[in-house]
């Protein structure tokens, strides 16, 4: 008699109260695909799935996810990481995508799984959408004029404060599959002041909202043979 294997978990993480409420009013047919579970967790096409917000900036992620994965969350979680980020290369534009290869950072840097899978899902949900895939370098700071050319020039396509941390923590506390999907909110030729109060805030924050059947079509294929 063959088993079929457990549900994996989904942790989502997120920094920012508007990023959260993104996905929490995300796709109503996303947020359908199963019954509320206790804790604010639903259950999503692979198992069930967490949503969390860890705060602005790497430290507050770091914490954030480590206290997650070292409590009663079950051996081989899946996290994945979003919110929005700063493209780095010209010719991106607020409410493009970026599926990570990989996260950098100072310490270390973690290889992503399913980007394939990530960008294509991406692109079918949103046509006309340009998605972006390559390296995600993490900083410290909001990143600004110059600076963006030093770190494109690493070979980086976007940087944000908390996917680096997030995937590094994840993978420190176990052997888990990761990723992380970054919505432009800004880019070198479209520099956003304040997220939420121009244009390019408010197409990325539609953007993010709408990107949930993606993460869970990721989800889902972790549980498939590998051929």
């Amino acid at each position: 008699m063959s088993h079929q294997p457990a549900p994996a978990p989904l942790l989502i993480a997120c920094a920012l109260g508007i990023e959260h409420l993104a996905l929490r009013t995300g796709d109503r047919r996303a947020c359908r695909a199963g019954a509320p579970l206790p804790g604010g967790v639903k259950r999503g096409a692979g198992g069930p799935v967490t949503f969390v917000r860890t705060g602005m900036g790497p430290r507050a992620a770091e914490r954030s996810v480590t206290r997650l994965l070292t409590g009663p969350a079950p051996a081989g979680t899946a996290v994945l990481a979003t919110g929005f980020c700063a493209g780095l290369g010209p010719g991106m534009h607020p409410g493009d995508l970026v599926v990570a290869e990989e996260t950098r950072d100072p310490r270390g840097t973690v290889p992503c799984v399913g980007t394939e899978l990530l960008a294509k899902e991406l692109a079918r949900l949103l046509p006309g959408r340009t998605v972006h895939t390559g390296p995600l370098t993490g900083s410290d700071h909001v990143v600004r004029g110059p600076e963006r050319s030093d770190l494109l020039a690493t070979g980086a396509i976007a940087v944000d404060m908390e996917s680096a941390a997030t995937l590094l923590a994840a993978v420190r506390t176990g052997e888990r599959p990761v990723a992380a999907v970054r919505v432009v909110v800004d880019a070198p030729e479209h520099e956003l002041v304040r997220i939420g109060t121009l244009r390019g805030g408010i197409s990325a924050f539609r953007v993010l909202r709408s990107i949930l059947p993606a993460f869970f079509e990721w989800h889902r294929s972790l549980l498939l043979p590998r051929r």
